[in-house]
């Protein structure tokens, strides 16, 4: 498995930006395609965007369109999900994952921890 560290969450208010960030563990990093699903309280886990790593192909959810964007650093096994237009409905754990892609979690089977994104309105 991957093992997948996340960063960059935190506070911010409607209208602002945050980059976050995901670590992947190892060199097979190109194999795999990489996603972001958010997961807000009381809420189910929903897909956010994901890469696929031998192309760079990205599809983001309808929800995030034109404010979100799914990049990767293949050289250093990093992905990235910049969100920018934030609004207090982004708030939620923001989950890095890797596997064999889609929108679905079954597709993922390497989770990060989660950093939590706080946007006030």
């Amino acid at each position: 498995q991957v093992q997948l560290v996340e960063s960059g969450g935190g506070l911010v208010q409607a209208g602002g930006s945050l980059r976050l960030s995901c670590a992947a563990s190892t060199s097979t990093f190109r194999r795999y395609a990489m996603a972001w699903f958010r997961q807000a309280p009381g809420k189910e886990r929903e897909f956010v965007a994901t890469i696929r790593l031998s192309d760079s192909d990205t599809y983001v959810t309808n929800s995030v369109k034109g404010r979100f964007a799914i990049t990767t650093d293949s050289a250093n096994n990093m992905v990235y999900l910049q969100m920018n237009s934030l609004k207090p409905e982004d708030t939620a754990v923001y989950y890095c994952a890797a596997g064999l892609g889609g929108s679905r979690d079954l597709g993922y089977d390497s989770w990060g921890q989660g950093t939590q994104v706080t946007v006030s309105s």
